[in-house]
């Protein structure tokens, strides 16, 4: 079982990029998948959720109307679009899965999450 994150780099303010979180030994299909993110000395915080049941979407009030999450179970791949980037997007990103269904009140928390990818990198900087 593994989760690869990738799709960091550094992007200007206003700038997009698109983070990928590819899944191998298993489906995604099932999993709800979550995208957080770290900045140094920082807890960990819950940027945004797909769930696997209905495709309900989540995100932190930070990222509403600026991030999308999508899924492609085909690609057995989960994506985050990252638009209008303002340099405070600038920490590692990391993606999860967790079999446990999740909701508003419960998709942001790190507990309910099985498998973590490895981080990526998102600088945004002019």
């Amino acid at each position: 079982v593994q989760l690869q994150a990738f799709g960091g780099g550094l992007v200007q303010p206003g700038g997009s990029l698109r983070l990928s979180c590819a899944a191998s030994g298993f489906t995604l299909d099932y999993y709800a998948i979550g995208w957080f993110r770290q900045a140094p000395g920082k807890e960990r915080e819950g940027v945004s959720c797909i769930s696997s049941s209905d495709g309900s979407t989540y995100y932190a009030d930070s990222v509403k109307g600026r991030f999308t999450i999508s899924r492609d179970n085909a690609k057995n791949t989960v994506y985050l679009q990252m638009n209008s980037l303002k340099p405070e997007d600038t920490v590692v990103y990391y993606c999860a899965t967790t079999g446990h269904g999740v909701g508003s009140s419960s998709w942001f928390r790190e507990v309910l999450y099985d498998y973590w990818g490895q981080g990526t990198q998102v600088t945004v900087s002019s």
